[in-house]
């Protein structure tokens, strides 16, 4: 069964910076592209950056271009990939849970499995 550990959150003042790291294992990885998604309070999950297998192509939603990067280390074997999000000059409105996932593929963010417990990034004014 997949399972994927978010870890890194917490809390930060605006203009600060945290990284987040996911643990991804329990299924065939290999070839799967990764993303990240978010959950303000009160509101629903949200696409936040996807990174291909290989690492070489990348994309983001608008508001997070330029502060946010995404990365990822694959294990030898394919049985687990750690995908990470350096989050820089953080926002308020960045306060959310954060989850990462398989995704179809960069151009087709549809996840694929199920969600982990998140981690926690709230960003004080």
């Amino acid at each position: 069964q997949e399972q994927q550990v978010e870890t890194g959150g917490g809390l930060v003042q605006a203009g600060g910076s945290l990284r987040l790291s996911c643990v991804a294992s329990g299924l065939t990885l290999a070839g799967y592209s990764m993303g990240w998604f978010r959950q303000a309070p009160g509101k629903g999950r949200t696409f936040v950056a996807a990174i291909s297998w290989s690492g070489e192509h990348t994309v983001y939603t608008d508001s997070v271009k330029g502060r946010f990067t995404v990365s990822r280390d694959n294990a030898r074997d394919n049985a687990k990939t750690t995908v990470y999000l350096q989050m820089n000059n953080l926002k308020p409105e960045d306060t959310a849970v954060y989850y990462c996932r398989p995704v179809k593929s960069v151009s087709n963010i549809t996840p694929v499995g199920s969600w982990g417990q998140g981690t926690q990034v709230t960003v004080s004014s």
